[in-house]
């Protein structure tokens, strides 16, 4: 059964690419989401992959592949791809809002980059070395 370019629900349904840590599910409280590997789906292909969530319903896909958009012929795809620059842990923790908000903008068939500011390193001091 193919779903229509709307959304099915007033609650979308987002599918967490292998590359996305799943504790940042739970930045996305006012969605429901799933896991591709949980699915079956860690090994398929970026369009197989996309073709599979579309499918099987999926409103957005979220991602760390900023290459996606090159990689893959996005038009006429029913699904909204967010892509983040990073998928590091202290980085996405610092920046959640930012992802969820991405994920509430995303319309069917659009993609969009979310850069991520890096945090600041801290520099450790040396032993024997005055700051």
């Amino acid at each position: 059964m193919r779903r229509s370019s709307g959304r099915r629900s007033s609650v979308p349904r987002v599918l967490f690419d292998v590359n996305v840590p799943r504790p940042a599910s739970r930045f996305l409280t006012r969605h429901t989401v799933q896991f591709a590997d949980q699915r079956g789906w860690r090994e398929l292909s970026n369009g197989d992959l996309l073709a599979a969530a579309e499918e099987a319903g999926f409103d957005v896909l979220l991602t760390a592949d900023r290459n996606l958009q090159y990689q893959q012929n996005l038009t006429g795809r029913r699904i909204a791809i967010v892509a983040l620059s990073t998928n590091q842990w202290a980085t996405l923790r610092a920046h959640q809002d930012h992802i969820a908000d991405a994920v509430d903008r995303a319309r069917p068939g659009t993609y969009e980059e979310v850069v991520l500011p890096r945090p600041r390193l801290r520099r450790r001091s040396m032993p024997g070395r005055r700051s």
